[in-house]
């Protein structure tokens, strides 16, 4: 998933990737006794290193075939480039709450795979 040419794109996300730092983990995770970076601490990781060289990033969802949820992440380039990536949710359950906790889940590791993100100690 990506735009005919990815050269500019390439190349801001290079520059971009230079001053990202790891984003700290900020939350503890009980249920499995470790610690993890929310999606606010990879947003506030990123935010400037992206915005300084032309880059944002877009997360939508849509429906797969199956009728099951996907999220759409897309990272954009304002010389019109852009490099996606589709990833399935999965929820243990169709609560509005399973659902919700499982698309922040896919947001946080989608949006780190695109942009080359990591958080300190991930070991998950």
């Amino acid at each position: 998933m990506q735009s005919e040419t990815i050269g500019a794109i390439a190349a801001a996300l290079a520059k971009a990737q230079g001053a990202i730092k790891p984003a700290p983990m900020d939350r503890d995770n009980p249920f499995f006794k470790s610690r993890y970076a929310t999606l606010t601490s990879l947003w506030e990781s990123a935010r400037a290193a992206l915005s300084a060289n032309g880059l944002s990033v877009v997360q939508t969802t849509d429906f797969a075939e199956s009728g099951d949820l996907v999220l759409v992440t897309t990272l954009m380039h304002s010389s019109g480039e852009w490099v996606g990536s589709a990833y399935p949710v999965r929820a243990k359950d169709n609560t509005p709450q399973a659902l919700g906790s499982a698309l922040t889940y896919a947001r946080r590791y989608a949006f780190g795979a695109l942009v080359g993100l990591t958080s300190d100690d991930d070991d998950d």
